[in-house]
C-alpha cells in the first residue's frame, strides 16, 4: 500500500516490483549497477520510490522487453 509523506506518494520495494512486473532481485541489481538511481529512504532505512521512479523503472522494463521482441524477430 503506497504511503503519503508531505503530500508526496511513495511506494516500497515490493510494490514497485509488483507494478513493474519484475523481481526484487532484478530491482536490487539495477540499483547496484546504477541503471536506476537509489531512491529516498525512510527512518527505518527502507527504500521509498516516487511515481517518477516507478515511471523510470517502467521505461527500463519496456526497453528490455522490446529488445527481446526484436531478438525473436531475427
Amino acid at each position: 500500500m503506497p504511503i503519503e509523506i508531505n503530500g508526496q506518494t511513495y511506494y516500497r520495494t515490493l510494490e514497485v516490483c509488483h507494478k513493474a512486473g519484475i523481481s526484487r532481485g532484478t530491482l536490487l541489481r539495477w540499483l547496484k549497477e546504477g541503471i536506476i538511481e537509489e531512491p529516498h529512504r525512510d527512518r527505518k532505512d527502507w527504500r521509498l520510490f516516487t511515481s517518477n521512479d516507478l515511471y523510470i523503472i517502467g521505461v527500463e522494463v519496456t526497453k528490455i522487453r522490446a529488445g527481446k521482441s526484436l531478438a525473436k524477430m531475427r
